[in-house]
């Protein structure tokens, strides 16, 4: 594994250099998934990556290792700062994605809190969306907070609202694509155009649109936060997080970024990340998670397309039921979100959904009538899964606070699988009654 440090680096994302194929660029997204290369040729010839287990790596002699601990060397050290297996899964994400570099970490939660962090400080702010999954409120709320960070929340629907809310102090501009389970879309473009003005940086958690339908580089988006324990594991095989740098900000202007950018320059995200937040907060992922994630981004397109289909033909069916008060979905037609699903994510807003029966009570009684579909939290699992949302992931919060993040009683969030349509839509239908 040795090479010089010369044809290395760490920051860029990965270890060891190889020649970028245009020819695969112009390939579709499952073929280039497939045939990332390998940072090392494998000496087996080995079709898949390798688990890579060990915590240790040895050095030829210790002036190379001590050169490895200066940086001047490039090498695998010590598996909770980087792993061969886990380093082929960032190559491959920082691939498909085009971005300048990826960092791979134990959860979304973990990318969330790492990719903020590296440039937030306390006495500083970020604007968020107001409607946001409930943990990342939570860390916005608690955490946050009790580092002497403020979060300013905004609809981030008006420029000018959001430009009234930066000042001196402001670093960056936090959206969800889809937001989740309220399942709205803010105009990317617009807030892109908003962090420029004021030399914010945009970051954005692509969770709910995956790699193969947003290219979020292409629509200013800095960085990319996302959960890969949802679609990107292949089917809840594991969990993890990723923070995708698009290479698109100048770090020098964030003053916890300017040491890291005068000696990384466009590398200094990840070089901060590995050097300070991720490496001292201990958040890596394992290399069998690696490997597992691996294989899920070989079938994600696939995968995606599935339960796609399946989102559709149960908001079809959904909306011919008397029983059902409201569907909501970004990728029907007569959405309000439905021009801005198709202009960023192709038409598919992710693959989850929800509806409202008449009361709490009724929403209950139905989840425990269905016999396919699963009573569990999770996104794109390979099993539809439905949960109620008020009584569960949002339970902690008062009901004022739920029903300002948008969340009601008559509620339940659907996470479509890959199952037969029409083997859902009959369960569906038998537990309405």
């Amino acid at each position: 594994m040795h090479l010089s440090a010369r044809k290395a680096s760490l920051f860029s994302g990965h270890f060891y250099s190889f020649a970028k194929n245009d020819k695969m660029k112009r390939q579709g997204f499952t073929t280039r998934a497939l045939n990332v290369p390998f940072p090392k040729t494998d000496p087996h010839h080995a079709l898949q990556m390798p688990v890579y287990g060990a915590v240790a790596f040895e050095f030829d002699s210790s002036r190379q290792m001590a050169a490895s601990f200066r940086g001047e060397y490039v090498a695998h050290v010590y598996s909770r700062s980087s792993n061969p297996t886990v380093e082929y899964f960032e190559v491959k994400l920082r691939e498909l994605t085009g971005a300048q570099a990826v960092l791979a970490v134990a959860s979304g939660m973990a990318a969330i809190a790492d990719a903020l962090l590296a440039i937030v400080g306390s006495g500083d702010n970020i604007i968020a969306g107001n409607h946001l999954f409930g943990h990342t409120y939570a860390l916005f709320q608690q955490t946050f907070r009790d580092l002497g960070i403020e979060v300013r929340f905004s609809a981030l629907t008006d420029p000018q609202e959001i430009l009234g809310l930066v000042d001196e102090r402001t670093r960056a501009i936090f959206f969800e694509t889809v937001t989740n389970p309220q399942l709205e879309i803010p105009d990317i473009e617009m807030l892109s155009a908003v962090a420029r003005e004021k030399n914010l940086v945009l970051v954005a958690d692509s969770t709910m649109t995956p790699p193969n339908v947003f290219e979020a580089g292409n629509y200013g988006v800095d960085i990319e936060v996302l959960s890969t324990t949802k679609y990107v594991s292949g089917g809840a095989t594991s969990f993890g997080g990723a923070i995708i740098d698009h290479g698109s900000f100048d770090w020098a202007k964030l003053p916890l970024m300017q040491p890291y950018a005068r000696k990384f320059g466009k590398n200094a995200l990840i070089a901060r990340l590995r050097k300070n937040i991720y490496r001292n907060t201990g958040g890596s992922m394992t290399p069998q998670t690696a490997l597992l994630q691996i294989q899920g981004l070989d079938i994600l397109e696939l995968r995606v397309s599935r339960c796609f289909g399946n989102c559709m033909g149960i908001g079809k069916f959904l909306s011919t039921r008397k029983e059902v008060t409201r569907i909501d979905y970004p990728g029907l037609p007569g959405n309000e979100f439905y021009a801005l699903s198709r202009k960023y994510f192709r038409g598919i807003p992710g693959t989850i959904m929800t509806f409202d029966l008449a009361t709490e009570d009724a929403c209950y009684d139905f989840m425990d009538r269905l016999q396919v579909i699963r009573r569990a939290t999770n996104l794109n699992d390979n099993k539809t899964l439905i949960i109620h949302p008020w009584s569960t992931i949002y339970a902690e919060f008062s009901e004022e606070e739920r029903r300002t993040m948008g969340i009601r009683p008559t509620m339940m969030r659907l996470s479509l699988g890959i199952e037969d349509a029409a083997d859902l839509i009959a369960d569906i239908e038998q537990a309405l009654g």
